[in-house]
């Protein structure tokens, strides 16, 4: 018998066609007045939907890239997330902040297909990685949500892709995300966009294959049950992947979002890498060596 741990965030989630229409309720039935309204400069016109919702009672207004969680870890005070992509980083945030988080399936039927296509690779990333398949401290129980979640997407992304307005091809993708969860596919990801300004999403499309192929060799059984998702794989996870995102025509290469090769200072070379990485777990001293 496996022994584990498995502890669940108290989030609330609110998910459904139109559920934003709850946010008002939602702020009152938490004794709260007067919210601050975060929004990225593409979702003014949501803002203005929320204001009416709101009958303008609200603080103010701000743009945010982080903002909310940022303010909520550092005052304490109550974060209300309303995604509007399928794999949005504030979800993830609000509900280990023991959020809430409002789902409104209309919201993502007015995405760019690219922008959707892009968003649910983004949220696959998340269900295969870190805590979900193949983290240290995985369980059973996650793994199985996990797992759920890349069919579902996989099965949907067409859909949404081809028919942004096809509702239930939305709800399935946009409830494939809320059972997912969320290694070096991150932290490279991470790395590339805040050193040098790539797009989330995109950036993640791009390394997730790479990165699970790096990893397939210690992780078989995963793999094996990560082919069993994907269509087209026949047995391969990385070749289920690379169809899926084939088939989307998705632009692929860091290039594409103006990642230059002389944007690093010195030549990547495996050897001096790994060495670097070495002496960095030994706790040697630095040495210009390599």
């Amino acid at each position: 018998m496996e022994a584990f741990e498995y502890n669940v965030s108290a989030a609330r989630v609110i998910f459904g066609n139109g559920s934003v229409s709850k946010l008002a309720g939602e702020i009152a039935g938490q004794k709260l007045k007067a919210p601050l309204l975060l929004s990225t400069p593409e979702q003014v016109g949501y803002v203005s939907r929320l204001k009416k919702l709101l009958n303008g009672n609200i603080a103010d207004v701000r743009s945010t890239i982080g903002l909310g969680k940022a303010i909520s870890i550092r005052t304490g005070l109550p974060h209300i997330c309303i995604p509007t992509t399928y794999a949005d980083g504030d979800a993830e945030w609000s509900q280990d902040l023991t959020g809430t988080v409002i789902y409104d399936v209309d919201l993502t039927i007015t995405l760019p297909a690219s922008m959707s296509a892009t968003s649910v690779v983004n949220a696959i990333a998340h269900a295969v990685t870190l805590e979900a398949l193949y983290a240290w401290n995985t369980n059973p129980i996650i793994s199985l949500l996990a797992l759920k979640g890349v069919k579902s997407l996989a099965a949907s992304l067409h859909r949404i892709v081809e028919s942004p307005a096809d509702v239930p091809g939305a709800v399935e993708g946009r409830l494939a995300y809320t059972t997912s969860a969320c290694d070096s596919h991150h932290k490279l990801c991470h790395i590339l966009g805040g050193s040098f300004n790539m797009p989330h999403a995109e950036t993640h499309t791009i390394i997730l294959p790479h990165a699970l192929a790096y990893n397939s060799p210690a992780i078989p059984e995963v793999m094996k049950r990560l082919a069993d998702v994907l269509p087209g794989s026949g047995g391969n996870a990385i070749k289920g992947l690379n169809v899926l995102l084939q088939s989307l025509k998705l632009k692929r290469g860091l290039k594409d979002f103006g990642f230059k090769e002389e944007d690093n200072p010195r030549a990547v070379e495996i050897g001096p890498i790994r060495e670097l990485l070495r002496r960095a777990w030994a706790g040697e001293d630095a040495r210009a060596d390599f």
